[in-house]
């Protein structure tokens, strides 16, 4: 059983928190951890972050025993889990005039014998802090990266760009989402990180890195300050997996 610490807030400009996580409770629960940032106006996108994250945990947790615990076969139950929310937002966003154009973004990390398999859409990040380096494991589904990947802007500029909150793929929005996944070997020292773009936005890779290392446990609380103190222009997210 692997150790999750999280810290959640609304920040200091939006009414109310669209951001929705679950980290396990006891030692019987799989080491699932689940992050959404959700959008959409009235009240939409925290319907959809907290749908996609309880239809990802339900999921994954009446298939896996039925699936063969090879490496294949759990990211493909990943997979499926994350087209399965994605279907269950996208039929919720139709039932209600106000829910229309709701969407999230979602990022699932799950911990299988020292492996992180990662079902990850939209701008929403899973960093991996081993010894003095940290290293971003998803892409972000966003305008501005694109800029960055086409060689049109720097990675300094986007940083600041305008469209900055502009995403590719959000999960919810369209029928079918193809979400990425991958699988990572973690080693013993490691520590995952999970957030939202409300503290990627706000506070600095290696600030970022600086409060990890110095205490993982608190490290959540302690990076929704500073996000806080740089403006919290956002709901701010942030789980730590040791």
């Amino acid at each position: 059983m692997t150790k999750g610490f999280a810290k959640t807030d609304i920040g200091k400009a939006r009414e109310t928190n669209q951001d929705f996580y679950y980290i396990p409770h006891s030692e019987n629960d799989l080491s699932l951890y689940i992050l959404a940032d959700g959008m959409g106006g009235y009240n939409g996108g925290d319907i959809a972050s907290k749908l996609a994250t309880e239809s990802v945990k339900s999921y994954i947790e009446n298939n896996f025993s039925k699936t063969p615990h090879e490496k294949e076969e759990i990211l493909k139950l990943i997979k499926s889990a994350v087209e399965y929310a994605n279907m269950v937002v996208y039929e919720k966003s139709k039932t209600a005039e106000e829910l229309h154009g709701m969407g999230t973004t979602l990022d699932v990390c799950f911990i299988y014998n020292n492996k992180v398999y990662i079902g990850h859409v939209g701008d929403s990040r899973v960093y991996l802090i081993r010894g003095e380096i940290i290293r971003k494991l998803t892409k972000d589904h966003s305008y501005v990266q694109q800029l960055v990947e086409d060689g049109k802007i720097t990675r300094e500029e986007a940083n600041h760009h305008p469209k900055k909150n502009m995403l590719t793929k959000a999960l919810g929005c369209t029928a079918y989402v193809e979400p990425d996944i991958r699988a990572r070997n973690i080693e013993k020292q490691d520590v995952l990180l999970m957030c939202s773009d409300g503290l990627t936005n706000m506070v600095e890779e290696k600030d970022i890195f600086n409060a990890v290392k110095l205490s993982p446990e608190s490290a959540p609380e302690k990076l929704v300050n500073l996000a806080n103190d740089a403006g919290g222009y956002d709901n701010i997210t942030v789980i730590t997996i040791l």
